[in-house]
């Protein structure tokens, strides 16, 4: 990789100049182990709402002793023994994955801010992934919807329900990309593409926090895992990633640029080893990229005790040195054995102290920016009617429906009509409250929930007749008896299975070796499928399944995902044609696991897999994806014409594109228009394709709309063989269509190229 601008050998060249020995500094001032006397009274400046954050946090900071530094960079637990004692000693500055209830929370900040020498109000914080309360489809199903408008909107909600209930801080948006689905935490992220990534992680950002953190910013939020994590070798989680550079700015890197971009206040470390160089540790990707580079002004949190699992990694040998290494790369925040090791680090002089008072300043202006010091409380009256209002569940409900993804729709077996004499309802997941939920899902409790099967009982007219059969158990692998499924089957005129994971079959922890439907239930569906009658399959999932069988003899497929609160309502708004699906895969299926990695922008090799023979490809099964990144089908149809991309008069290697769109079936529907583009003839290799922009559009049947998008030079750079964002000279195919294997293209011409300088997101013409 690249050198850092900067020497990362143990501290920052910028602190540097103002770095002196420590155990001088205590001879000078009269104190080892204090930076102020604890003794002197203080002085409370920093509450004055009048003055600038940086005078308050100057003011705070210059009164705290050593120990109180480093404990406001100890993250601790609320259900600890001893919390409230190490609380009311200024000895926790924050506590994460708080599951306690309002009351517990208020109780614990009141010993913070009216027991402890300075009254520096704590941070809660909360692993609130797609929802508090109210919860919302799974991250990678909100990423279906490819409608970041939405995602925002969801992300508010979730804000403002954690906030009225004590929790400030969230551990989301995970905007890690995900080329492997055998990794469990495909599920809480946006899928494989960078770009679509980078506008979800916007979105997620300002829904949370707003444009900018303020005293009105419900949330501040961490995004996670920094970076590379999504890579781990064989989809195991927490293992080794190698990343070539190229590939880490390229795609791993832009979502979390997207979101310090739009104000992201905190960062989480991975725990993964990247290139070498655990990432809580890594100096190259925390300080180097993220705060010399972008100019990050946050703080970042290490991931769970991945500080002192540096001693496991083998880059440190006890718990000591694993806090030394991790601090100097530019961790923040850590956990116990991180806390205990500071006080002795910088004493002994191995960590200077103005190193821990920047990490610290960092904190503190967070606090004073949300207006934790004004306002620490909980407003518990408030708090007991603030969850589950109807305007969050009717928002569950639509980013639910939204989400779903038609897979296949043969004979168009669906939507089904609302007055069809017999229905059969069967699978393990039919009429589950507690799986709909997916993982990661906060306070959300199942009694919330609605089913599957309550969602169409509710549907359908008093004339139908609902017969259910739960068929097996998810992972029932011996002895299962489908004879009551299959009586239920031939006694009526549709057949709805509901099979496929648990909600903790993804998510943290759960990287699995296969990705079949698990247990007997794909044995439920071949038997079920042989008597010959209609069948939908309601697919539920944290990741990409292999359904090659399904696919080729089941007729209808709807992926659903883990939808959260409204599963079961939007389920049934989509299988009974009151919502036509519009949701588009973010990840691409592989036709079996062996595939895997698969994803729609690879590169071309010398030997692409379309030619006949001695090509990269495997012998055994089509070398194409059982659906492609993009792909998603409606009850209605679409037809792109007239794709036309005009050089733009007024800017350097920039494009105007357009194309018309038009509804060419019999219902109103919404189709997602993408833009994708590949250059040849380049310095280094490219993509088969990259996905550079996207619009969704609603269409009356019949109707047409003219689809407009602009690229822009930095829509169309890339690293150069020196590692420099340029735009080359050269043909550029730009191709339009509703997925990323069918596509219009119209090829023109870069005529001038160009370096770029570092830039924003926001020069992404379409984001």
């Amino acid at each position: 990789m690249k050198t850092p601008p900067k020497n990362h050998s143990g501290t920052k060249t910028v602190q540097s100049s103002i770095v002196f020995n420590v155990a001088l500094y205590a001879v000078c001032t009269g104190a080892l182990a204090l930076s102020v006397d604890a003794q002197t009274a203080v002085q409370k400046d920093y509450l004055n709402t009048n003055l600038p954050v940086a005078k308050r946090v100057d003011n705070l900071l210059g009164q705290m002793t050593l120990e109180e530094k480093v404990g406001q960079m100890f993250m601790g637990r609320i259900q600890a023994a001893d919390a409230q004692q190490l609380v009311a000693k200024g000895l926790i500055g924050s506590c994460v994955g708080v599951m306690a209830p309002a009351v517990k929370i208020d109780e614990l900040q009141k010993v913070a801010v009216e027991k402890s020498r300075l009254g520096i109000p704590l941070l809660f914080g909360c692993d609130i992934v797609h929802g508090f309360s109210t919860i919302f489809p799974i991250p990678l199903a909100q990423a279906s919807t490819w409608n970041p408008d939405l995602i925002q909107q969801c992300a508010a909600i979730a804000g403002k329900e954690s906030a009225s209930q004590g929790i400030r801080w969230t551990m989301s948006p995970m905007v890690d990309i995900a080329r492997d689905p055998r990794w469990g935490r495909i599920a809480e992220g946006a899928g494989e593409d960078p770009y679509l990534g980078m506008a979800i992680a916007k979105a997620m950002v300002e829904g949370y926090q707003g444009q900018q953190l303020n005293p009105k910013s419900d949330l501040v939020v961490c995004v996670k895992h920094f970076v590379g994590y999504g890579a781990a070798e064989g989809g195991r989680d927490y293992d080794t990633t190698d990343i070539s550079e190229r590939t880490l700015r390229e795609i791993y890197l832009p979502p979390f640029k997207a979101a310090v971009d739009a104000g992201a206040g905190t960062i989480m470390s991975a725990f993964n080893d990247l290139n070498g160089i655990p990432t809580s540790a890594n100096p190259f990707t925390m300080d180097g990229v993220l705060r010399d580079e972008w100019g990050f002004k946050g703080i970042v949190r290490a991931d769970a005790n991945s500080d002192s699992e540096l001693v496991n990694h083998g880059i440190a040998t006890n718990a000591e040195e694993a806090a030394l290494k991790a601090v100097t790369a530019g961790l923040d925040l850590g956990f116990a054995p991180y806390h205990a090791n500071l006080v002795k680090l910088v004493q002994s002089g191995k960590v200077p102290l103005p190193l821990v008072d920047e990490c610290v300043r960092r904190f503190l202006r967070i606090k004073f920016e949300m207006g934790l010091f004004e306002n620490p409380y909980v407003d518990l009256d408030k708090a007991k009617t603030a969850l589950l209002l109807p305007e969050y569940r009717r928002a569950a409900r639509e980013a639910a429906r939204q989400s779903i993804v038609l897979l296949k729709n043969e004979g168009n077996v669906l939507p089904i009509a609302k007055d069809i004499k017999t229905i059969a309802v069967i699978g393990p997941l039919a009429d589950d409250k507690a799986d709909v939920l997916g993982c990661w899902h906060a306070h959300g409790m199942p009694r919330s929930a609605v089913t599957v099967l309550a969602g169409i009982k509710a549907k359908v007219s008093d004339a139908t007749k609902i017969l259910y059969a739960k068929g097996c158990g998810i992972t029932d692998e011996t002895n299962v008896d489908f004879s009551h499924a299959l009586t239920v089957a031939r006694q009526s005129d549709v057949i709805i299975l509901v099979v496929g994971e648990s909600a903790d079959m993804s998510g943290e922890m759960s990287s699995r070796s296969s990705l079949d439907i698990p247990g007997e239930q794909e044995e439920l569906v071949r038997q079920v499928s042989r008597l010959g009658k209609p069948i939908v399959e309601v697919l539920m999932n944290g990741r990409p399944l292999s359904i090659g069988w399904d696919a080729k003899h089941v007729p209808s497929i709807l992926e659903t995902w883990h939808l959260g609160t409204e599963a079961g309502d939007a389920i049934a708004d989509v299988l009974f044609g009151d919502y036509n699906p519009s949701g588009k895969l973010p990840v691409t299926f592989p036709r079996t696991v062996g595939q895997v990695p698969m994803y729609y922008n690879h590169k071309n090799s010398g030997r692409p897999a379309s030619l006949v023979r001695h090509t990269a490809k495997y012998q055994d099964l089509p070398w194409t994806p059982l659906y492609p990144f993009g792909f998603g089908l409606s009850y209605t149809t679409f037809e792109f014409s007239d794709l036309t991309v005009e050089a733009d008069a007024a800017v350097k290697d920039q494009f105007q594109v357009s194309v018309n769109l038009k509804n060419t079936g019999s219902r109103g529907g919404t189709e997602t228009a993408q833009l994708y583009i590949r250059q040849t003839g380049t310095s280094v290799t490219r993509p088969v394709k990259q996905l550079k922009a996207f619009a969704k559009v609603a269409l009356a049947p019949g109707e047409s709309k003219t689809v407009h998008f602009v690229l822009t030079p930095f829509d169309l750079s890339f690293y150069d063989q020196k590692m420099q964002r340029v735009v080359e000279s050269g043909p550029l195919e730009i191709m339009v269509g509703n997925n990323s294997s069918e596509v219009l293209t119209n090829t023109v011409q870069i005529e001038q190229p160009m370096k770029l300088e570092p830039v924003r997101t926001e020069s992404f013409g379409n984001l």
